[in-house]
């Protein structure tokens, strides 16, 4: 049976039974006035709809709100009226319990994982929601549907919300939940959403690891019952497992074929997906928050805002799907995300902690021979009674350490001014040591029990962002450090502890709403922020990679991917991340981990992202500070295709010894080609690798560039011109058999 019968048939085979009840039930003969009103809606479609991809639900005999249909966009409007899209399916009793609600609640009939529980304030854990309308509007890029559902015996109003954009071929869907009842509700469970699916089998693609070791990905196949992948980690919620995933449709999910789900949550606290397959092998996606230790106690007349859950189905595998949500990123969701991007120079990894006003001083001016735009000052430029020496103490006091730079961040403000090059600064501000001012002042503003020991990570622990003080506080830092000097330009803001010790001083009898009110307090801050300095840059970072959001980034220009900047893991983080975000978004520095690669590799291998350094040049000989200059200006130059340009993952480090990857600047008249051999076998075959996203009909000219001083290219085909369709089709000879070799090929189209 095809998907979209198959669909119909399971989805409203509940809506059959449902429309009949047993004549003894006495709501049968007189139903109440809400469920009344939705059944004289029966049949309604509500379509939301990309340019190449169908999501449609549908109002059923019994007045609920059903998914019949989510795939390949329907070429006739009048399909979607036929018998194999309409609610009335199989009658099979087998199915009754299994009707593919919108959102499926708890306490009815539904045998699965529900979208949403409610304790009402009576005690009863039973909710149905039933139709009571729908709205359509245009929104920047697409179409805004909301679909209304209201409880029948309490006053629980719940909204789907939907945004379609077209172009793009990208979904967003959030809930909001809202009650009048007496006293408060109690949310056990509360998903974005709710996506359903009817096929032979699936595979899900997770992404999973731990500090320096982000994003690794993954696959295994969906059977019966339900797989789980969730963070319980609050603040620093990323560490272990990244907020996004695929699912292949019918198969594994491969780079450039087949039916690919990729997904994320805009969360940057706990989340969990859950993927169901039930008895009958029919997929249930359901993203959420974490409902871990969140009981929600929602007040009436409050709305409860769910995470959006952005999400894209590719008929073209995950690397169409990547292009779909790069596409959507950098025009709807990453801050700035049309902008341009500054290259910098780190202190980190040269001095770390051990430094004053003039080394500091110093590096500004190599940051200016390097190239770049800015200077980043990192870790250790703040604290008096408890200077911050090291990772013990300092954190919460945010002024500047007098006896390391007296002149204050205005004397390094106007070094970098001097040097030629702006200035940015570390923070992590929703942090504290117990060795500190801020600790001794207000240990009331900290999460920590008051009855245990306390257990530190890294030396410190989570500020209450819950509390509205705190979140004063935390605004008052960013605020202060920018009006008393404006020409800092960028942030770097960290996040380095999960929260522990877990009790708010705040919440009092609500603990269950912490871990949420929390990331909405970090998120109050971050609003403040970009209203006040809507066009400061700000890079997003948590111990590296432990937090990659699209709601976070909301307010960041960019992540840390990885504390880890080895160029041969990065190969597998970067490719990773890149499933989900644009090269935009992903920061990437040049350092000196794994010295045993050469600096163009490690140079070649961040310049796939946003393009920093954390080295000092006194590591450097005078061939690779030219060598890096020239990389340096290479990727300002091509930042039309590396940052904005379409990506093709061509070739990859998981399947191969090898990767490529490919950028196509907008009108396909300039590409940029990345190859790097990492660990490659004694004798192997090496392929040749076809390009993709040209224009067949252009020719192109191949030239290696980043190349150090003083060599000369071998790559073979270095100066020739070929056709689109021939790179495309027959390939080029990329690889060699060296151990980290890296090639940058650009392509520039010719008359």
């Amino acid at each position: 049976m095809k998907r979209s019968m198959l669909l119909a048939a399971v989805a409203c085979s509940a809506l059959v039974l449902s429309a009949a009840p047993a004549k003894s039930d006495p709501a049968a003969k007189a139903p109440k006035p809400v469920k009344t009103a939705a059944m004289a809606e029966a049949g309604k479609t509500i379509r939301i709809a990309t340019d190449n991809t169908d999501l449609i639900l549908k109002v059923g005999d019994n007045g609920r709100v059903y998914q019949t249909y989510f795939g390949p966009k329907l070429r006739h409007e009048s399909d979607i009226a036929l018998p194999g899209l309409n609610q009335y399916g199989s009658t099979d009793g087998a199915l009754s319990a299994r009707g593919w609600e919108a959102y499926a609640t708890a306490g009815n009939e539904a045998f699965f994982e529900p979208a949403l529980g409610i304790v009402h304030a009576d005690g009863n854990m039973s909710t149905y929601l039933y139709y009571t309308g729908s709205t359509t509007e245009a929104v920047p890029g697409g179409t805004h549907t909301r679909v209304m559902l209201k409880d029948d015996t309490y006053p629980v109003n719940v909204t789907l919300n939907y945004v379609a954009y077209p172009k793009e071929n990208v979904f967003k869907t959030w809930t909001e939940i809202s009650h009048s009842e007496k006293k408060p509700i109690s949310l056990w469970q509360y998903a974005s959403g709710m996506l359903y699916f009817s096929d032979p089998e699936y595979w899900l693609t997770e992404f999973s690891g731990d500090w320096a070791f982000e994003a690794q990905m993954s696959s295994q196949p969906l059977k019966f019952g339900k797989k789980i992948v969730e963070t319980k980690l609050g603040s620093r919620a990323n560490m272990y497992a990244s907020p996004f995933f695929e699912v292949g449709i019918g198969g594994p999910v491969k780079e450039h074929s087949g039916e690919v789900l990729l997904g994320t949550i805009g969360w940057t606290g706990n989340w969990r997906f859950t993927f169901e397959v039930d008895n009958a092998g029919y997929l249930r996606v359901i993203p959420s928050i974490n409902p871990y230790a969140s009981n929600y106690q929602l007040k009436a007349n409050e709305t409860f805002t769910t995470p959006e859950f952005i999400f894209t189905l590719s008929y073209d595998g995950a690397s169409q799907g990547s292009r779909n949500l790069h596409n959507w990123a950098r025009r709807y969701s990453l801050k700035d995300g049309m902008g341009d991007r500054m290259t910098l120079l780190n202190n980190w990894e040269n001095t770390y902690f051990d430094f004053d006003q003039d080394k500091l001083g110093a590096l500004m001016h190599e940051a200016r021979h390097l190239g770049v735009d800015m200077f980043l000052l990192d870790d250790g430029w703040f604290g008096n009674k408890y200077p911050r020496k090291d990772d013990h103490a300092g954190l919460g006091d945010w002024e500047v350490t007098h006896n390391k730079i007296p002149g204050g961040i205005k004397a390094l403000t106007d070094s970098a001014k001097v040097a030629g090059v702006k200035f940015g600064i570390w923070i992590e501000p929703e942090m504290v040591n117990p060795k500190s001012e801020l600790y001794e002042k207000h240990p009331d503003w900290v999460i920590e029990q008051p009855n245990r020991e306390t257990y530190y990570y890294r030396n410190q622990l989570v500020l209450d962002l819950s509390n509205p003080q705190v979140q004063d506080y935390v605004f008052g830092i960013v605020d202060k450090i920018l009006s008393e000097n404006p020409d800092v330009a960028y942030f770097k803001w960290d996040c380095n502890s999960p929260i522990t010790n877990v009790y708010s001083p705040y919440c009092k009898d609500k603990q269950g709403n912490l871990y949420v009110d929390h990331v909405r307090g970090v998120y109050n801050v971050l609003k403040r922020i970009q209203e006040k300095y809507p066009d400061h840059p700000m890079m997003l970072c948590s111990g590296g990679g432990g937090r990659s959001d699209y709601e976070a980034l909301k307010y960041f220009t960019e992540f840390w991917c990885s504390d880890n900047t080895d160029p041969v893991t990065r190969a597998y983080i970067q490719w990773g991340f890149s499933q989900i975000f644009p090269a935009k978004a992903m920061a990437a520095h040049v350092t000196s981990w794994n010295k045993n690669t050469s600096v163009k590799f490690r140079t070649d291998m961040a310049s796939m992202c946003r393009l920093g350094f954390d080295i000092g040049l006194k590591e450097l000989s005078p061939d690779e500070i030219e060598y890096c200059r020239e990389a340096v200006a290479n990727w300002k130059r091509l930042t039309p295709a590396i940052m904005d340009g379409q990506q093709y993952r061509l070739i990859s480090p998981y399947e191969t010894n090898h990767m490529a990857v490919e950028y196509v600047a907008d009108g396909a008249d300039k590409a940029v080609l990345f190859g790097y051999d990492l660990t490659p076998k004694f004798g192997e075959k090496l392929p040749f690798v076809k390009l993709q996203g040209l224009d067949p009909d252009k020719r192109y000219r191949l030239e290696e560039i980043n190349l150090m001083p003083g060599t000369k290219s071998k790559f073979p085909e270095n100066g020739k011109t070929f056709t689109g369709d021939y790179l495309m089709k027959q390939g080029v000879d990329l690889f060699t058999r060296g151990t980290n070799v890296s090639r940058v090929i650009e392509l520039s189209a010719v008359n």
